[in-house]
């Protein structure tokens, strides 16, 4: 039996953990701290499979009619 990936299935935009250097420029970008960004939880199915922690922010990639792609960001929580 092969394993499905959430990440292949059509609907669900792209996901990955951003590096500490990417984040500090979101952050400054947007004049905020870690904390005020919105959450996903830990056990979130996607947040499993990407393997991210507590801690960690996940950059979703999703399809935009207006700007083509836009970016959107969550602080991973217990």
């Amino acid at each position: 039996m092969t394993k499905f990936s959430l990440l292949d299935h059509e609907s669900v935009p792209k996901h990955e953990i951003m590096s500490e250097g990417e984040l500090k420029s979101v952050l400054s970008k947007y004049s905020i701290e870690k904390e005020q960004l919105p959450k996903i939880k830990v056990q979130d199915p996607v947040s499993k499979e990407i393997g991210a922690v507590i801690g960690d922010v996940v950059k979703i990639t999703r399809k935009s009619q207006t700007a083509g792609e836009a970016d959107y960001y969550r602080l991973v929580i217990e």
